[in-house]
């Protein structure tokens, strides 16, 4: 897993609650004030959050970068990312009992926005695309995901089977086990779960590894214990508002990096992909209301001799 992994201060925010006392300062300070953080020295920010130099360093490889620069370089990238769009994320996510929908649609776009831009910047592209070639050659991929997880699971698997992978979603937990035994090497196993300590979806993905599949954890916790089990880890972001918990914010950026799975798969098989396409669109064709608006004429379907 690389250090920009998840977006910096999109993890920040979510594992930062979780770390040892010590790195928790060094995470509180630099959210506090990134701006600031990224033009700190190594002393600066030891002093400022109460640490010592060699822990700002054991934070910066906690993270998975080789050192503090590579650090302060990362923070640097988001908070200038954030200063441009900056116009239309810095509202709060809080919404009272009394305020007009116009102004919850504005929070809510904002939330969704700052997560998703968040998960862009931090997402493995590479690893991506290691995902993506083992899903076009894959002789089998299993999906497992529980509540909002489950949506975008499900979501992953219609448009897959789409486009002539031979994709499975699996909400039930004993039925994603029975068929994770039943992978191999050549094969994927994809598990979401926001916090990444879902039981089923660690145990899903666990199986599947003893039997050599690609495992792969689309998680907001890099270092969560389905994240352990998995041999690719793509995180998200998210950014809470009121009524809508983490688990329930997630749904739209666990989206984002499923869909870049999905087109890069099309991309590596696009001559069957543009086929499956135009074939399913055409099985559902004729269940369709005509565009009475349009002049275009509708090809007309050769009946069976």
């Amino acid at each position: 897993m690389t250090g920009e992994s998840g977006g910096l201060l999109g993890r920040l925010r979510i594992e930062g609650p979780t770390m040892p006392d010590a790195l928790g300062k060094i995470a509180e300070t630099i959210l506090n004030d990134p701006e600031t953080a990224a033009h700190a020295s190594i002393v600066d920010l030891a002093e400022r959050s109460g640490t010592s130099t060699a822990t700002v360093t054991r934070f910066s490889r906690t993270l998975g970068f080789k050192g503090y620069a590579n650090l302060r370089v990362a923070i640097a990238t988001e908070t200038g990312r954030a200063e441009q769009a900056r116009w239309e994320t810095d509202i709060s996510g809080d919404i009272a009992p009394d305020d007009p929908l116009d102004g919850v649609l504005d929070v809510i776009t904002a939330a969704d926005t700052r997560a998703i831009q968040a998960t862009a910047a931090g997402l493995d592209v590479a690893q991506v695309e290691r995902v993506a070639a083992a899903i076009a050659g894959a002789g089998r991929v299993e999906i497992f995901g529980l509540g909002s997880s489950g949506t975008a699971g499900r979501e992953m698997a219609f448009r897959l089977e789409r486009i002539r992978v031979p994709v499975w979603y699996r909400s039930d937990s004993h039925t994603a086990l029975t068929n994770a035994a039943l992978l191999g090497p050549g094969d994927v196993a994809i598990g979401l779960s926001h916090s990444g300590r879902t039981r089923e979806a660690i145990e899903t993905l666990a199986e599947a590894a003893d039997h050599g599949a690609l495992t792969v954890a689309v998680t907001s916790f890099g270092r969560s214990p389905l994240a352990e089990v998995a041999d690719v880890v793509l995180t998200t972001s998210v950014h809470e508002t009121t009524f809508r918990v983490a688990a329930l914010s997630a749904l739209h950026s666990q989206l984002l990096v499923l869909d870049l799975i999905y087109v890069a798969v099309a991309q590596r098989t696009y001559e069957r992909t543009a086929e499956a396409l135009e074939l399913t669109v055409r099985a559902v064709d004729a269940h369709r209301v005509p565009d009475t608006n349009s002049n275009r004429k509708r090809p007309r379907r050769e009946k069976p001799l």
